[in-house]
């Protein structure tokens, strides 16, 4: 009980984990979730898919891959590796499984503020 309180302050707190982030956001693309996940956006975030990488604010980018999702609604996400930099940066390569094929999912979380959130995030069809 006390594990699931202080996973909701987490949560419901400003400033997340790495760890947490990256779990987050691996529940929200394997839900297909673009609200979720548009919780854990910097003020803007890169988005690719298939090479059309723009920035964009976190309201805009929630629309682009709620336009995605729509699209390519999943069916199972898988981590395939993850690491870090010196600089501070957090990544993970995901697989995106949709009932069309795969996608290679690149997020890359930095710290802002105190922070971790999506700088970037790049779908590439496999």
């Amino acid at each position: 009980m006390l594990a699931l309180v202080a996973t909701s302050l987490v949560f419901t707190g400003q400033a997340y984990a790495q760890d947490d982030v990256l779990g987050g956001i691996r529940t929200a693309l394997s839900e297909g979730n673009s609200r979720d996940l548009a919780q854990f956006f910097n003020t803007s975030v890169e988005v690719g898919i298939d090479g059309n990488k723009s920035t964009y604010s976190q309201t805009q980018a929630e629309f682009v891959l709620r336009d995605f999702f729509s699209k390519q609604a999943p069916t199972g996400i898988e981590s395939v590796h993850k690491g870090s930099s010196d600089q501070g940066l957090t990544y993970e390569i995901m697989k995106y499984k949709y009932n069309g094929g795969s996608y290679r999912v690149m997020v890359y979380i930095k710290q802002f503020k105190g922070e971790n959130l999506i700088d970037t995030i790049e779908f590439t069809k496999e």
